[in-house]
This record gives C-alpha cells, sequence and structure tokens, in this order.
C-alpha cells in the first residue's frame, strides 16, 4: 500500500512538472497562404502556367480535335471499303477515346494545371517550411499552428514577419490585418500579463 502511495505521489508531481513546463512555452500562428501571397516567386509562377496553359494545355487540346477530324474524315468521308477492317475498327476506338477527352477537357486540363502548378510551388513550401521551423527554433516556439484551423487556441504569436525576415522578404505596408498582428493574436485578446492600451 505504501508503495502504490509513492508512485501515485510520483505520478502526480511528474505530471504536474510537465503541464507547467508546456504551459510555459511559446505558441505562435502562420498563414502558410498568406506567407506564399508575399513571395516574389509565386508571380513568376503564375507566367509561367499562364505559358504552360498557351503553349501546352491549348495546344494539346488542338492537336485532339485535328487527330478527332483527320480519323473522322477517313470513316465518313472517304470510301471505307479501301481501309482494312482491323484499321477501321482501331479509328472507331480511337475516335471513341478522343470523344471522351473532348467532353471531359475541362477537367482534364484543370487536373494538368494543378499538377503544374504543385510541382512549381514545391520548391517555394519547402523554402518557406524550411524558414519557419528555423525560426520556431530561433526564437523558442514549441507550438506553430494554423489560426485559421483552430476554433480555440491559447495566445500566440504571428510568426509571419519573422519568417518574411528570415527570407529576405519585404512586407508591404497593411499586409498583415493590423499593426499589433505580429505580436497580438486573433480576436483582439491579449497575451497573459499584456497590459491594455
Amino acid at each position: 500500500m505504501n508503495k502504490f502511495k509513492l508512485f501515485f505521489l510520483a505520478a502526480i508531481m511528474i505530471l504536474g512538472a510537465s503541464s507547467m513546463k508546456v504551459q510555459g512555452q511559446k505558441s505562435g500562428y502562420f498563414s502558410i497562404e498568406e506567407m506564399l501571397s508575399l513571395m516574389p516567386e509565386v508571380g513568376k509562377i503564375d507566367t509561367l502556367l499562364q505559358r504552360y496553359q498557351v503553349d501546352s494545355i491549348n495546344t494539346e487540346f488542338q492537336s485532339i480535335i485535328q487527330d478527332y477530324n483527320y480519323k473522322d474524315s477517313l470513316l465518313n468521308k472517304t470510301d471505307t471499303t479501301k481501309i482494312p477492317q482491323a484499321t477501321r475498327r482501331q479509328y472507331r476506338r480511337d475516335l471513341e477515346a478522343i470523344t471522351y477527352q473532348v467532353q471531359n477537357w475541362q477537367q482534364i486540363s484543370q487536373q494538368a494545371m494543378q499538377n503544374k502548378q504543385q510541382e512549381l510551388l514545391a520548391p517555394v513550401y519547402q523554402k518557406v517550411y524550411a524558414a519557419l521551423n528555423q525560426v520556431a527554433k530561433d526564437n523558442g516556439y514549441a507550438f506553430v499552428y494554423r489560426q485559421e484551423a483552430l476554433l480555440v487556441a491559447p495566445p500566440g504569436d504571428n510568426l509571419i514577419p519573422l519568417v518574411a525576415k528570415k527570407l529576405n522578404v519585404k512586407l508591404p505596408a497593411g499586409a498583415l490585418q493590423n499593426e499589433g498582428a505580429a505580436t497580438r493574436p486573433a480576436g483582439n485578446a491579449r497575451p497573459a500579463g499584456a497590459k491594455k492600451q
């Protein structure tokens, strides 16, 4: 019985010490979307995506339409008795596949654009996350969360100014919702111990 009381008391002390330690740790919040909108690389990526749309997606669609018209004309506008039966069957299967592509082109092209965008943004995401991790480590932030994702959260600091500084990205005037956004958590709540101004 005495050993049980001693074990129980030790467990309570350990839990109490760990909860005090967690309460003393700094937390901050970060918006990857807001940071990406400030990155100069994103403007270049938008230009590359527009060029990809014109040079690849639109060109591919025109090629599909030309292929369809060619095979359709062979089956419908020429004497098909001169075309071997196996070739006619293949052309019909090809036309069905092309028809499916044309009917679903909007979805196909959107998926291709999303894939290209993800490919181009991947290095920027990696750069931002690396800077965020370094800023959190350098400034003693134990927790960094997405402010929008949590309904209730402890007060924290907006880390966008620190990450922008780390990445040498100049923050435009009014980039943050208000002047105190760099140090004040959402909802105009004040960190514990902050005086009302």
